[in-house]
Formats: C-alpha cells, structure tokens, sequence
C-alpha cells in the first residue's frame, strides 16, 4: 500500500510538472526491489482530456516512450479523453484512473477523407467463414496483435460511443452511423490477436459497438472485475487458451454476454480450452448503460429488437472445438439461459456448468445443440458434443414455450451427459396441439432455441442423444400444462432417479425411438427398465 501511494503521488508530481516519463523508486525491502516500473503520465505527453480535443497522438506517443522504455504503465488520470485507435505494445499497461475516460471519438462521415480509426486490415480467404466482426481488429477503439505481457486496468470508463454496431451500422444511440466496413469506422471497444499473457481488470466499458473485448488466440488471459453494459456482445473468447473470467457484469440486451468461440479467423481451426468462468452476473434485461448508471430501466421486450439475449455461451463458431470448461457460480437475469452449440465442425467436451442461478429466462434455460451449418472450410465435417456436466441449478419464471433442449441430429448424436439436483420452474399453460407437434430437425439451420418453434415438452426435450442420466431433477409450472414433462426420441441409454414432474393433464414421459431406458425412486411414477421402446407414454 505504502509502494502504491508512493507511486500515485509521483504521477500526479510529475502530471503537474507536464515532464516526461518517471521511474518510480523503489522503496527498502527485497521484495520491492522487482516493482520498479516507469510510469507514463498522458497529460505529460500533451493529452488534454477535455472530451473535445482529439488525445490519439498523445496518448500513442505515451505508450511508444512506455516501449522504448523497456515497458511501464500508461496512466489517464481523470479526464475524458477523447480517441480513435489506440495502438497497445508488449509490456505496457494502461492505467485509467478513478474519473478517467476513454472515449470513441466520432466516426467520419461517408465520403470524407479516409481518417479516424484504423482501416480494416485483410483476412485472407477464410473472412466468408464467419462475421465481419471477427475478421478484424485493427479498425477498433484499442488494439494489438502479436504482442506479449499487456494489461489495462483501474477503475476508469472506455465509452464506446461512436463504434459501430455491425455491418449494418446499427447504433443504439445514433442508428445513422455508415458501415463498419467504410474506412475510419470503428467496431469493437478492446480487439486482441495472437496476444499472450494479458489482464484486463476494474474498468467499465460503455456502448462497446460489436464486441466489447474480442480476445482470438490469446493465451493466458485474465479478465477480472470488469463492468460492462452494452449494445452488443460483452466479450468473445474466440481460439484463446488458459482463460480466467471471474467477477464481471455484463448487460448486452441484443447479443450475448460472455460468449467462447472457436472460429476459422486466425486461418486454421484452433479450439478455446483451458477456461473459467466464475462469480459472473449476465443479462439482457436492462437499457445499455442503466446497469452503470444504477438505474436498471428494464428493458421493454416486445421492442422491436427482439427478445433480449445477455447470456453466456460456447458457439456458435465452433470450427476449432471447445475442451475443458468450467463454468461455476454464476447469475443469469431477464435474458437467456446458457447455449453450448457446436454446428461449425469441432468437438464440444468435457464442460462443467454448476451453481447458477437464473431467473426471468427469456427462452430456455439450457440449450445443447449438435448441428451441421458448417460454416468451415470444404471437408470439414460434423462435431462431436459429449461429456458435459449440469449440476446445481436452480431456473424461476421461465417462458414455457420452450423447454430445456438437448438435440443432436440424425447419425450424429450428442453423448454423456448428466443432469443433477435441477430445479426448473416455468411458466406453464401448454396446449394438447403444442404437446402433439414434432418439431424439424433444421440440420443446417442457425442454432437457437426457437428454430424449433413450441415445444412438445415443458421440461426437457431430447432427440439424437446417447447416454443421458438425470438425478434429482424436479420441474415445476406455475399453470397447468397439458405436455409432457419429458419428450424423448432416438435417445440410447436414458437413466432417470428422483425424478419430480407436475402431471395436469400430460404425460410425465413421451418415448419414441428408445433403447436402454430406466427410472427409478420417482414420486408417481412407477420404476421402470425398458430395452426398447417404439413409442410409449409414461405416467399419463
């Protein structure tokens, strides 16, 4: 605390005296003899943060000394600082201060001469292989690629205000921005490419444009405390190894909060392994910046935005595959619940997700999906999604058109699955006509939860699924619902114990298509051990 203090009081020393870089001096004790950094005061380097004078040049000429240096922090003190493309280089850090904002400066209108952010570097030809936000990361608010021991952290503000939403150039607070795809537009708030050891921590980010913080193939990175409340996705952890994602908030009301993908950007299929994600609050529930400001104004959902998303998951780009992830410890509010998808080729294994909790969920509280969109190289071929542990959740209020679904796809299934102590409540009000569709299969099609329309069961729906086990699981509907509890169809080795269901009027089972399949120790139903079943109902 003492090394701290010595060093804030430097950094403002030396801010007030306008010079240049400061050497911190170390103070007495072994330990503190590795904590001598050099410190890079912006306003040192002519930053004014006034919020109207463009600070790019000044806070660039601060992180280059900070690299010449041999490394060092950049500090913001308080201010708005005013920025296009800022520029990150190995063994720096950007200190914001409390008070301190970075903020996008505004986009050049079509046809001017080419200026703001950086352009749009190119990507080869795998760019048709997934969005235009993906591709590319030099034409964001702060970037780098290649680098290596990078860190942005404090208690500061990144206002993204003037990036763009997406291709379509959709902004929450100015619809009439030009394309992300013109030169000088910006489309992400924090962009990373082939990075390794990096920490983001403590910041918030505001209106992040596409993506609050894109991380592709980064290694050991750590991304702790961050706020961020947003008009698309959070944060995407596409090709990245040894991720640590703990303490954050994100409100992302029209795209996803936390999202792991496994893309084709970086030109060669590379999977997302090795990560955490821990302690985090995710929802979609509430208009961009009313999470910062305490406000919470929830958000209208029949807005013309569509139902609001805010949640974590594993795809939809899945190229490269998904290996060990823990996902623990977790809240999901008004928005929708977790997505583990693999349509893109890759094998989607070995996943843990336990202790959450969830309420308000907007579709369904589980969704595990196995597809063939390939959207991937030619040859690429179908993914393998198995081995996947859902423990300790508990879901209140969910709508109840739409049970938690697990659906592999015709000759490919999704295997190994175990389901325990769930507590799913919902809605209910399902008809005999609902209980009576049978939803496509749509091999190809996009993968989320209403491509299949209602469903024809209201607590979970499994198709294409080998050896699934579930064990104290109870669902509970608020109104009556004429569907069964459990649909399940082309399902080898179904292990049911303890099992409760609300039985008004529908079955507590539907089977179709289904070897090996056992119940036991549940209230109403009677045991059961069954090696074949064409079709059959099940506690009517």
């Amino acid at each position: 605390m003492i090394r701290r203090e010595f060093i804030r009081s430097a950094i403002v020393a030396a801010t007030a005296a306008g010079g240049g870089p400061l050497r911190a001096a170390a103070t007495t004790g072994a330990d503190e003899q590795h904590s001598m950094a050099a410190v890079f005061s912006v306003r040192a380097y002519g930053a004014v943060g006034d919020g109207a004078a463009v600070d790019t040049p000044a806070i660039q000429r601060a992180i280059d000394a900070a690299e010449k240096a041999g490394g060092g922090t950049v500090y913001f003190p308080a201010g708005t600082y005013v920025s296009y493309s800022i520029r990150l280089k190995s063994h720096v850090t950007l200190h914001l201060d409390g008070g301190a904002t970075i903020l996008s400066g505004e986009t050049p209108l079509e046809g001017t001469p080419h200026g703001g952010y950086d352009a749009a570097e190119p990507n080869g030809p795998w760019e048709k292989y997934q969005d235009f936000g993906h591709n590319h990361w030099h034409n964001s608010l702060i970037w780098g690629e290649g680098l290596e021991n990078v860190a942005i952290r404090g208690n500061g503000l990144i206002w993204g205000k003037h990036l763009s939403r997406s291709e379509k150039g959709r902004s929450v607070r100015d619809r009439g921005l030009p394309l992300s795809t013109l030169p000088g537009v910006g489309n992400k708030t924090i962009a990373l490419k082939n990075c390794r050891c990096v920490l983001l921590r403590d910041f918030s980010i505001l209106d992040g444009g596409h993506i609050g913080v894109l991380a592709t193939g980064v290694d050991n990175l750590t991304i702790d405390n961050l706020r961020i409340d947003t008009n698309r996705d959070g944060m995407d952890i596409d090709s990245c190894r040894n991720v640590r994602i703990a303490n954050c908030s994100v409100n992302s009301p029209w795209d996803d909060g936390i999202c792991l993908e496994s893309s084709y950007a970086l030109g060669y299929p590379r999977a997302t392994e090795n990560v955490t994600i821990a302690g985090c609050y995710v929802t979609g529930g509430y208009e961009p910046g009313t999470m910062l400001s305490g406000e919470w104004k929830k958000l209208d959902p029949s807005g013309k935005e569509g139902v609001p998303t805010g949640r974590i998951k594993c795809g939809t780009m899945s190229v490269g595959g998904f290996k060990n992830i823990s996902i623990s410890n977790c809240v999901f509010d008004r928005c929708r619940g977790l997505a583990l998808e693999c349509v893109d080729g890759g094998a989607l294994e070995d996943v843990t997700f336990t202790g959450i909790t969830m309420r308000d969920v907007t579709n369904t509280p589980l969704f595990l999906r196995l597809g063939s969109r390939l959207s991937a190289p030619p040859g690429t071929q179908v993914g393998t999604l198995k081995r996947i542990i859902l423990s300790d959740i508990v879901s209140y209020n969910c709508m109840s058109g739409y049970a938690a679904i697990v659906s592999g796809i015709p000759g490919h299934e999704i295997e190994d699955i175990k389901i325990s102590n769930i507590y799913l409540h919902h809605l209910g009000g399902g008809t005999r006509e609902m209980a009576e569709r049978k939803p496509p299969e749509l091999e190809a099609m996009y993968p989320e939860p209403r491509m299949f329309g209602p469903l024809p069961a209201n607590g979970f729906f499994v198709r294409h699924v080998k050896n699934i086990e579930f064990t104290c699981v109870e669902i509970a509907a608020q109104h009556p619902d004429a569907r069964p509890a459990m649909w399940l169809e082309d399902v080898q080795g179904a292990d049911f114990f303890r099992l409760k269901v609300p039985i008004s009027g529908g079955a507590a089972f539907v089977l179709k298509d289904c070897r090996n399949f056992s119940i036991l120790g549940s209230r109403g139903i009677p045991d059961l051990n069954l090696a074949q079943v064409n079709q059959r109902q099940i506690g009517a």
